[in-house]
């Protein structure tokens, strides 16, 4: 029987190091666009719609307004957002890509084929262990009360 008190035998440990490898293949990508890992979550999010109110765009990433809030102000600064308060309700915060943040897709569109690579898989296998991966997130947040 194996131990199961056993560092390698643990998923937990397996997935959070996988994620500090792959943060590791990112940042390099990223400082040439000037951005963060979870920035360049948010600007992908909002490339694919843009628009999005602070709290919906904290529900897709997982983040609370108070992680979330202080990264756009950032990238407010940098110039690739716009944030606004919407006229149906002042309490909720919209955010809107900018020119420069439309264009900043162009110089990232390259990035998560960089990452595929530096994975050695192919395209494939890639997918079926992203559907795993979120198959997992989902059973355990179900699992949380």
């Amino acid at each position: 029987m194996q131990d199961q008190l056993k560092l390698d035998n643990f998923i937990c440990f397996a997935v959070y190091t996988a994620s500090h490898a792959l943060n590791r293949v990112y940042k390099p990508l990223l400082d040439t666009l000037g951005l963060t890992y979870p920035q360049y979550l948010a600007m992908v999010s909002l490339w694919e719609q843009d628009g999005q109110t602070v709290g919906g765009l904290g529900e897709k990433l997982f983040l609370e307004s108070s992680t979330l809030t202080p990264l756009l102000k950032r990238l407010e600064t940098a110039g690739y957002v716009r944030r606004e308060r919407s006229r149906e309700d002042e309490r909720v915060v919209v955010i809107r890509l900018s020119d420069e943040g439309i264009r900043l897709k162009e110089r990232a569109i390259g990035i998560p084929g960089c990452i595929a690579a530096a994975s050695g898989r192919d395209a494939v296998d890639l997918t079926r262990l992203q559907a795993e991966i979120v198959a997992l997130r989902e059973a355990l947040n179900r699992s949380v009360v």
